[in-house]
């Protein structure tokens, strides 16, 4: 078992060869070459990725990942955070909105308690990778200790490397956690350097004064724990969440194992980025299923060179988005495993 540093090291470029093989097939299926734009891209990436010129996609997984924050008692949320453990709970009853989009996609939904907290009763589901009951208030100090913000990262690397072992050609990032859009704006304003106001957004649809409030505890978080941008470890730690972290992890292990990682919105984004910054290369593997409302989303988008395939004003969170993005993919590489060429079906070219 690798950890996520020795991760990062081995991480390797998506291969060109069947990228080049794929983009041929693409070439010579029956429409005009780039007729299908983004999908056409998608099929080539995803070939570059597996390796393979003609990808499969059985194996679905949207990793929902779990946890509270101490920032939520500055009152950024218009929820309050027992709500974590609620939905957790209709995460694993199957009654939430990443339920019926996993099933319509046909993916696994793979629950996740990174540091819900609450004692979350057992169930055969849930993964339980309980990093701490909540971080800690980054207005008043750090979200988590430095420890515990590379064990975040390692968590998520077993949990893909769980999950490879029982099947996974493609995975989604998603997230729960009440106040959770406070800390990723300040990871926003960490690595991009735009200011709190421009990367904060409206989360659960706070009101006028919440939103300012909520731009000024990003402000003196970042102020009182000054992250520095040059070491993501030390921006997760200072201002990140358990989930950020976990979800982090997932992204470096999805790359390490191959397979491509859709991303979700706001939250998955932020862990996302941590991973970008740790290890440049995995950029290649990502794929920004949405752009969402929330600003701070945009920015991140934009600073890894990303282009979100739907613009459809989503922000809840959950993977939602990701689940959308996971059934573009599959279309992409059935289309280019499935359609007939010119010469196969006796059709003649341009």
């Amino acid at each position: 078992m690798a950890s996520w540093r020795e991760v990062v090291q081995c991480i390797s470029p998506p291969d060109a060869g069947a990228m080049e093989e794929a983009k041929s097939r693409q070439d010579r299926l029956t429409k005009p070459p780039g007729s299908l734009g983004r999908l056409e891209e998608l099929s080539v990436q995803v070939a570059g990725i597996a390796g393979d010129p003609m990808p499969c996609i059985h194996h679905k997984v949207i990793f929902a990942v779990a946890g509270d924050h101490g920032v939520a008692e500055e009152g950024v949320s218009a929820y309050p955070k027992e709500v974590t453990a609620q939905m957790v709970a209709n995460f694993l009853g199957g009654g939430a909105a990443i339920n019926v989009l996993a099933k319509c996609v046909g993916a696994r939904v793979v629950v996740v308690d990174a540091g819900v907290a609450a004692d979350l009763p057992y169930h055969p589901e849930l993964r339980s990778r309980k990093l701490g009951r909540g971080t800690g208030n980054i207005a008043k100090g750090p979200a988590m200790s430095r420890q515990q913000a590379e064990r975040a990262l390692e968590v998520g690397v077993r949990l893909v490397e769980e999950e490879s072992g029982r099947g996974l050609d493609i995975l989604g990032l998603g997230d729960m956690g009440i106040a959770n859009t406070t800390p990723s704006a300040a990871i926003a304003s960490a690595f991009t350097g735009l200011p709190p106001e421009s990367v904060a957004g409206r989360g659960t649809g706070i009101d006028d004064a919440a939103f300012s409030r909520k731009v000024e505890v990003i402000k003196r978080a970042l102020e009182l724990n000054r992250p520095d941008p040059s070491d993501p470890v030390d921006v997760l730690a200072k201002v990140g969440g358990f989930e950020i972290g976990v979800l982090a992890g997932i992204a470096l292990g999805g790359a390490f194992y191959r397979v491509p990682v859709v991303l979700d919105g706001l939250i998955a984004t932020a862990g996302a980025l941590i991973a970008y910054r740790l290890c440049p290369q995995v950029r290649d593997y990502y794929i920004a299923a949405h752009r969402s409302v929330e600003v701070g989303h945009k920015a991140m988008l934009e600073r890894m060179g990303l282009k979100p395939l739907l613009d459809l004003n989503l922000r809840l969170g959950e993977g939602t988005g990701a689940a959308l993005g996971v059934f573009l993919v599959e279309a992409a590489v059935r289309v280019l495993r499935e359609m007939a060429t010119f010469e196969e079906a006796g059709v003649s070219e341009a």
